[in-house]
């Protein structure tokens, strides 16, 4: 008979058995040292599909990882079963160190940063010169996020049978960036995909361009059908002729000419995170110059000593004032 209250004894406490086990908890993690490579190729809430050697695979992002996610793009190692077959899942326990990251905030007051896309070599950055019309400062701000995470730009305008590029390249011209010029037949027929074809040689790029540029239609003609339909599905939404993409999604080029990666459409590109002093990296005829900035100057200031370096013939003024416009457009809205 159970007792209460003062009655008790040592006889009548129950204790619940403890459901953590006796091993001693580590703070040692296993090392993974017969893990084998992949790339992230796409992302799709939670499960990653990764390129294992010759085969795709199904992947989730193991616990030891904690909050460190990987991206399209990413190099990583993988364990459990790499096989590829259907209702089979891998784990990632390791993310490469990434070798560049283009990164943007939903707006420029978001503090938290979005990595988009790892490791790619350029940024494609695709625009229309009519139907919709150019969005400069969206050009920019892609130019900003392209330099802040070591991606070289490359320009791709299209539509040139509506309007002439002449006047967007005189905007862009100090900048020394290559671009392509093709129109909507061009687009169409594979012209504009040969052009751009030049650019990507051995080269990991990302395309990037608001919806109704023809960016979509431009990497599924860099891209054979039959690799698309291998390295994965796209997760896109097709209507009325107009490709939609939804989420990042990495391609290989045919006889491994390099891989293009197709990013959603975007709206808007906040640059809440970019570092000045990064952006300046992309102008190395003016990083000299910088040595006698004040401490964590922006290089619009009165004492920025940018403008003494280039008044001395160091520089071309029309360098610095790009440099400037850019740096200026992370306060700018792009309708200003």
């Amino acid at each position: 008979m159970r007792r209460y209250g003062k009655h008790t004894d040592e006889d009548d406490i129950r204790t619940r058995p403890s459901r953590r086990g006796n091993r001693p908890r580590t703070h040692l993690r296993p090392k993974h040292e017969d893990a084998s490579e992949g790339l992230v190729l796409t992302v799709d809430r939670g499960r990653l599909t990764c390129l294992v050697g010759d085969r795709v695979v199904m992947a989730m992002k193991a616990r030891e990882l904690g909050r460190k996610a990987a991206v399209v793009g990413d190099r990583v190692a993988l364990v459990g079963d790499l096989s590829g077959r259907k209702d089979t899942l891998a784990r990632i326990v390791r993310i490469e160190e990434r070798t560049s990251v283009l990164r943007r905030t939903a707006d420029d007051d978001d503090p938290y940063e979005r990595v988009v896309v790892a490791n790619a070599d350029q940024l494609a950055i695709v625009t229309a010169l009519a139907d919709p019309e150019p969005r400069p400062r969206l050009i920019d701000r892609c130019l900003v996020a392209a330099f802040d995470g070591g991606l070289t730009p490359l320009l791709v305008m299209t539509k040139s049978d509506l309007a002439p590029p002449e006047q967007l390249l005189e905007l862009y011209g100090a900048l020394d960036i290559p671009y392509v010029v093709t129109s909507r037949e061009g687009l169409a027929d594979g012209e504009a995909a040969e052009l751009v074809r030049e650019h990507l040689d051995g080269k990991v790029t990302a395309f990037v361009g608001h919806s109704g540029v023809g960016k979509t239609t431009l990497v599924n003609a860099l891209v054979a059908e039959e690799r698309r339909r291998s390295t994965g599905k796209v997760n896109a939404v097709t209507g009325r002729g107009r490709h939609t993409t939804t989420s990042a999604l990495a391609l290989p080029l045919p006889d491994g000419g390099g891989w293009v990666v197709d990013t959603p459409g975007v709206r808007s590109f906040g640059l809440a995170h970019v570092d000045p002093s990064r952006v300046v990296q992309a102008f190395p005829d003016l990083v000299p110059g910088t040595a006698d900035c004040p401490r964590a100057c922006g290089h619009d200031e009165p004492e920025c000593a940018l403008d003494a370096w280039v008044a001395e013939g160091h520089a071309d003024p029309a360098r610095l004032y790009s440099l400037r416009r850019l740096l200026a457009t992370r306060e700018r809205t792009e309708g200003d």
